[in-house]
Order: C-alpha cells, then structure tokens, then sequence
C-alpha cells in the first residue's frame, strides 16, 4: 500500500492550523489552553502574547480571570517545565507524568541528592503543605529541612516542587504585569479535588489520551515528536493501543508520521499570515523534528529563549520590546511585502502590550 508522504510545507501548514496560528480561533482561554494541551510558561508574561497571537480578541484579562478563577493552572509538567495547563488536565495528566519529573529532578541534582530517601522526604513535604498555606519554595526547604539534615536547598526545593508534591504556582504568579516571587500550594488544595490515580489494571487511558490530544494540537507527527513534546518515555504502548483510531503519512525523511484521520491537513499553498510567538513556543518545542517551522541553523533561538515571527509560516525573524516598542530582527531578507505585514502586526502588538 502506497503512504503518501508530506513535504515540510505540508507539515507546516498542519501546524499552523492545529495551533490556530494560520486563523485566529474564536474560543475562551480555558477552551484554548485545554486544545493546546498547555502552554509552555516559566516565563510569566510569554502565554498573553501566544494567546494573542491564536485568539480574536483576546485581552488580557481573560487569561487573569481564568487563573484567578482556578480554570487554568501553572504547574510543572511535560518535560518538567512550567505549563499552563487546564485545571481538568492538571488533575488528569499529574500521576502520567510523575515518575518522569522524579526522574529529571533526581538526575540533574545526580550528587547534591546521592542517598536521599525521597520517600520520606515526600511525606515529609506533604505534612508540612497539610495546613493548605502557600509557600516559597525556601519556605518548605526550611520547614523540612527542620526535621532532619538535609541537601543542598536549590535540589531539594526543586524535589519538592517540582516532582514530588503535586504543586500549582498562584497568582498573582502569571497574572498580567504582575511581579513577585512564586508562591506553591497542593494542586489538590487550590482546585478541591484529588489528583487522578492511573489505572490500576495495567491499561494506560491517561496516556492513550496524551496520544490523541498531542496529535490533535501538533500532528501529523512521529511517537520522537511526542517524546520531545512530553518528556514522557513509555508511550509506545499507549500509541500501539490507538494505532487502529489513526491515518499513517511519511516525512521526507522517511519517518512514520500517526494523525487522527479527520484532523485539518490544509492545502500546503495555503498563505499563512505573520504571527509573532512567545518564548519558548511549543508550535516550535513541541517536536524532536523541528524542520516544519524552523531551519536547522536557527534551532538554536528555539531553546534560548528568543521570540520568533513566523513569515509564511516559518521562523524568519526575532522579536524584542524596545523603548515600549516591538522590534524586529530579521533572519533572512524580507520581501517589501513581508517587511510591510511583519510592521503590520509589529504595530498591532506594540499595541496590545500597552493594554
């Protein structure tokens, strides 16, 4: 049987639609969040302009509003970063991802945490966390560390936020031009329901889920992707466990690509209009294969942190907030055409991020 291969600019425009970059979406922060399966956000601020760049008329107190108001989270997650991430999916995807986030923690902290009991530890953090009070995280290094001799604080703290207590990270944390330091408290605590145990009878449903919903927010994609997106290693199974629901497709390279079969795959020459992303995007950090939206030699920026400008759908340029101005750095040379709509939509942000 013939598979039928897509080319990047397929790819690409894929991507464009399914992350409501090649048209703004018209749905709610919650509703946006939840498709996108979180927004990568240990950059307090970045998520506004991404949500600006997806949805129409988006302020920025829609997204206050959905933090305050517990539908949205900030939490560490997918590859043990800080998400954006629903409330309904914290709860859901929290178990799925432990193991890895103990993981990541304990190897990048290898010496500072060689011999530590990390059971205790954990039950140590949860009884000090039991009285529902928001806390730095020296202000729970400090309570545990009272109890018995500890590591250093940078790799416990890390520990217990990150890994083994089930944290979100309050406002005024991620709220619009809001400063200050972050303050943790139990997932469990802040929405009022218990994190979801994963099944106990060898199935993986959470992990089936994460298959459909990447594939639904970055496909077509290959099981590499999804690892890169997720930092999630034991999900073969769980793409095995879907295979029969999905549509098959090879990269140029000759990589298996999965999708859902009724998922948008546009028309590749369909135009695609300049969207200026947010650090650390994950329409860019969402795959092991970054050919789709960004050259090889700029894959760096991708992890540095710089904000990208798409131009036809691919990173052609950086951004940066200068004298309260957007400014823009561009990659490659320009077209009168895209210099015009780049400074089109340089202006329009400029404008929105002196709301």
């Amino acid at each position: 049987m013939t598979v039928t291969v897509l080319d990047s600019r397929a790819l690409n425009r894929a991507t464009l639609a399914r992350q409501y970059l090649l048209e703004r979406a018209d749905t709610s922060v919650r509703d946006a969040v939840a498709h996108l399966c979180g927004m990568q956000a240990q950059e307090p601020q970045e998520p506004f302009t991404g949500l600006w760049s997806r949805l129409r008329a988006f302020t920025p107190r829609h997204l206050d509003d959905a933090l305050t108001g517990r539908l949205v989270v900030r939490t560490h997650l997918m590859r043990r970063t800080v998400h954006l991430v629903t409330a309904d999916d914290a709860l859901a995807w929290r178990a799925r991802h432990d193991t890895m986030l103990r993981q990541r923690v304990l190897a990048t902290y290898r010496r500072e945490l060689a011999g530590l009991d990390v059971d205790e530890v954990a039950a140590a953090g949860r009884a000090v966390m039991a009285d529902g009070e928001p806390r730095t995280m020296a202000e729970l290094v400090h309570a545990v560390g009272d109890r018995r001799p500890t590591p250093p604080r940078r790799a416990l703290g890390e520990l217990l936020v990150a890994a083994l207590i089930p944290m979100v990270q309050l406002p005024p944390r991620g709220l619009w031009r809001a400063k200050g330091g972050v303050r943790n408290v139990p997932l469990a605590t802040w929405l009022g329901r218990d994190v979801e145990p994963l099944a106990d009878d060898g199935t993986d449903p959470t992990g089936q889920e994460l298959v459909r919903r990447y594939l639904a927010a970055y496909g077509p994609a290959a099981t590499a992707d999804l690892r890169a997106w997720s930092g999630l290693a034991g999900l073969p199974a769980a793409v095995e466990a879907v295979r029969e629901e999905l549509v098959s497709f090879r990269d140029e390279r000759g990589r298996e690509l999965l999708d859902l079969p009724d998922a948008p795959r546009p028309d590749p020459d369909t135009p695609a209009p300049v969207r200026f992303l947010p650090a650390f995007d994950n329409a860019i950090l969402g795959y092991a294969d970054r050919g789709r939206i960004i050259d090889d030699a700029h894959l760096g920026l991708s992890v540095a942190g710089r904000r990208a400008v798409l131009v036809d759908g691919r990173v052609a340029a950086t951004w940066t907030v200068q004298d309260d101005r957007v400014a823009v750095a561009p990659l490659r040379t320009l077209t009168p055409s895209e210099r015009e709509a780049v400074h089109t939509e340089a202006e329009n942000l400029t404008t929105f991020l002196r709301s």
